[in-house]
Formats: C-alpha cells, structure tokens, sequence
C-alpha cells in the first residue's frame, strides 16, 4: 500500500518529527511505501504532492492543531490520531488504517 502522512504538533519541532519518523519506520517495517510530510516551525517540508493523492491508498493525519490544506484529503480514506500516537502505538495506527483500506 502507499500511504501519505501528515504530522503536526503545537509547536512544531520535536514532536512533529518524532511523529514522522515513527510512521516511516512502522510503515515501512509494514510493507507499505510511506511519504509524510511535516508542518512545523520550519513551514511545509516534504509536501504531498497531486500525483501523491492519485498513488495513495489512504491517508494518516497525526497532527494536534489543524493542518494546511486539509481539503485536499476530502474523500480519501483516511485516518486523524493525535501526533504522539504514531511514537506510542505505531502498529495500531497502521493497523487501523490497513483495516480501513482493505474493508472501506
């Protein structure tokens, strides 16, 4: 599965990435291909691109504060967790959206 990502957090530093490593490394352990891309202190990095949106087979949103273009996500199956439960419950996050890819 190819899985995009979004990580957020208040103030946009160290649990934002803490975030995206934890669901690359997860993601990754669990046969998908994953892109995050991260809104912190730094801005937008990594930005899921259209062609991104076209590939993806469903979208994690772990953000703690409301994300940029959040819109884009409209349709697609997704799933929103708090940022740290990506670092905490990195299986169940994938879990939970494998689960809801293969019987959405």
């Amino acid at each position: 599965m190819y899985i995009v990502c979004v990580a957020a957090c208040p103030t946009g530093v160290a649990h934002t990435f803490m975030a995206a490593e934890a669901l690359e490394i997860t993601g990754k352990s669990r046969g998908h291909e994953i892109k995050v891309e991260t809104q912190g202190s730094m801005g937008v990095e990594n930005e899921i691109t259209a062609d991104d949106l076209a590939r993806a087979d469903g979208v994690i949103i772990a953000a703690d504060v409301a994300i940029n273009n959040k819109e884009r996500f409209d349709g697609m199956l997704k799933l929103e967790c708090s940022v740290a439960d990506p670092i905490k419950f990195g299986e169940a996050v994938f879990e939970a959206i494998e689960q809801e890819i293969n019987h959405g």
